[in-house]
């Protein structure tokens, strides 16, 4: 694939990324970071992959498919356990994970779209 086949995926992982760093600096200012702190990490984490998942697809790595589907399975968790909180940063970082992960899974071919 080429960078222009990817750049759906890229956008989606780019949007993910934003949305995962704002939830991570957004929840350290919560008071209760007892209660976010696996969403504080798996924020970091999320966007620490996407980036990379990013960076594989714009330099074509012969691993792109493993590190989107990675990408996506670390998408989901970190949407999953946003989903365990009301605050307005965690509902946009699920929405941001959930089309990412989705992305990540149709360009590694873990789903088939029909037509």
């Amino acid at each position: 694939m080429t960078r222009i086949q990817y750049q759906e995926c890229i956008d989606a992982c780019m949007k993910c990324m934003d949305a995962c760093n704002y939830s991570y600096v957004s929840s350290l200012k919560e008071y209760d970071l007892a209660a976010l702190r696996e969403t504080i990490q798996l924020d970091r984490e999320c966007a620490d992959m996407c980036s990379f998942a990013i960076q594989a697809m714009t330099r074509q790595s012969p691993f792109v498919v493993e590190i989107l589907r990675l990408c996506a399975d670390i998408c989901e968790r970190c949407a999953d356990a946003s989903s365990r909180h009301e605050h307005i940063h965690c509902q946009k970082c699920i929405d941001a994970c959930r089309s990412a992960a989705m992305a990540c899974r149709l360009v590694s071919g873990a789903v088939e779209v029909y037509a």
